[in-house]
């Protein structure tokens, strides 16, 4: 008993059907702009090296980029040796469900929202609408509890930041305060 089988007409759909096979391959295109984006900004920076010894601040971002470089290369080897991501098994996960398109939205307008109020009211009140907002939108009802807690987030990480790390956060109306 012998059975026939079709061969796909070569052209366009087999190639769409090799780049679906090798979707991965994007992740690899998307590492390496990364990567060369990074050394890029990271080798025309302007610093005078001779202050600041052999280890300036040019150093972590050319180990990142080169990193960058490094894992798009050996994930592109092996994608094209026949390396394929495994499907989520995770167990809180339903892959029939559709994709929670309103919390996406939701949690990217907060996002934006503290990123456009961050300078006209400070890192520490656009911080603490920002926790709130998030804990909101991933379905927190607890509002009383929620707002204390997100404003006591954003002042300690206003304060590590801002007094510890002396990584300079706008403090808006608080400025005199903190």
């Amino acid at each position: 008993m012998t059975t026939q089988t079709e061969t796909p007409p070569a052209g366009a759909g087999a190639r769409r059907s090799w780049l679906r096979e090798r979707s991965e391959l994007g992740v690899c295109v998307l590492l390496l702009a990364l990567g060369v984006l990074v050394l890029t900004d990271a080798l025309t920076m302007d610093v005078d090296i001779a202050q600041r010894g052999p280890v300036g601040p040019k150093t972590v971002p050319v180990v990142v980029g080169i990193g960058l470089l490094v894992v798009a290369a050996l994930l592109a080897v092996d994608v094209l040796r026949g390396g394929r991501g495994q499907a989520e098994s995770g167990e809180d996960v339903d892959l029939s469900e559709p994709a929670d398109w309103r919390t996406v939205l939701l949690l990217a307008g907060v996002f934006l929202g503290a990123a456009v109020l961050i300078e006209p009211l400070g890192f520490p009140v656009a911080g603490a609408l920002l926790f709130w907002g998030a804990a909101f939108t991933l379905g927190s009802r607890r509002t009383d509890r929620d707002a204390l807690i997100a404003a006591a987030l954003s002042l300690v990480t206003y304060v590590v930041f801002n007094n510890l790390l002396g990584v300079p956060l706008p403090g808006g109306p608080l400025m005199g305060v903190l």
